[in-house]
């Protein structure tokens, strides 16, 4: 694919796979990230993710599959496409000797068109710390220092590979409106993570990655409107709701749960068997479904892969 520097998508994917002897970690899978986009991969440990930036980055060869990324295939970058991507990996390792604006002017002066200095520090809420050794940053400090070094060359596209891993909540937020910060910018944003909170709070599109394939893509709103199911849980005393409710033990007596696509018809249901029977329907609540009921329906247990 040649190269268009002004208009079309940001990344384009088109049957992209990578494997390892005879183990496939990506297999054949399609994307299309637009410009200015904010653009989330989720996946338990060993989908794919990792992988996937890497390729998308230039850093590994991909073993088929067409990609263009801002119009030049990664797989021969050239300076061009470098001085126009920043890459913040899962962990980064700067001099630690030197202060946070020393580090910023460090990698500030391998690019063309940099930003600005205050530019960068005010975007990721380091000015404060300018003057500070980077050995005696917090580790959220530290983390914010390198998306800076990753905003130094003024990228158009910025990778995150896992943001904000070992975040406290408190950290965790800050990060994210940092992120979202970058919108205001018009920087494509393209990143991986564990945390579904996450990607609902960022992301305008997420795509779900299991075994090197990706499962689903969309908005949040759309996935969870399609995949996910509402949940409804009610005691009752003295009665059991009839079989046609598909209503499961929960728990302490009396307590049942309905698992279900068609949220109306299963509360019109229940609360007019409760109406015809004559029966209370106590602690009734509905919990509309979230991305994580996506993810665990299409991924399998966070315990057993690693999600948040």
């Amino acid at each position: 694919m040649g190269a268009d520097e002004s208009a079309g998508p940001a990344i384009v994917v088109r049957g992209l796979r990578k494997s390892y002897g005879h183990v496939e970690a990506v297999s054949g899978i399609d994307l299309r990230v637009p410009r200015g986009e904010i653009f989330a991969i989720l996946g338990p440990n060993g989908a794919g993710k990792t992988t996937t930036l890497e390729i998308l980055e230039g850093h590994l060869e991909r073993s088929g599959g067409e990609v263009s990324v801002l119009g030049f295939d990664p797989g021969r970058p050239g300076r061009s496409l470098r001085e126009r991507i920043g890459v913040v990996l899962q962990s980064a390792s700067v001099d630690p000797y030197l202060t946070v604006q020393e580090t910023v002017d460090l990698f500030r002066a391998y690019y063309p068109d940099p930003l600005p200095r205050e530019t960068i520090l005010e975007l990721v809420g380091l000015s404060e710390q300018q003057r500070k050794l980077v050995r005696r940053l917090s580790g959220g400090q530290q983390r914010r220092l390198d998306v800076a070094v990753g905003l130094a060359g003024n990228p158009d596209l910025l990778f995150l590979d896992e943001p904000t891993t070992g975040f406290d909540p408190s950290a965790r937020r800050d990060a994210w409106e940092m992120i979202r910060g970058l919108r205001s910018l018009g920087k494509t944003v393209v990143l991986t993570t564990h945390y579904m909170e996450e990607a609902e709070y960022l992301a305008d599109r997420v795509a779900i990655l299991v075994s090197g394939r990706i499962v689903a893509e969309g908005s949040v709103e759309e996935l969870v409107g399609q995949g996910a199911r509402t949940t409804i849980r009610f005691r009752v005393e003295g009665a059991s709701p009839p079989k046609h409710l598909a209503a499961e033990p929960a728990g302490e007596e009396g307590a049942y749960m309905i698992t279900t696509l068609d949220a109306t018809g299963a509360v019109h249901g229940l609360t007019g068997w409760a109406l015809e029977a004559g029966v209370e329907l106590h602690g009734l609540t509905v919990a509309a479904p979230s991305l994580e009921d996506l993810f665990l329906d299409l991924a399998g247990s966070p315990e057993r892969d690693g999600v948040a």
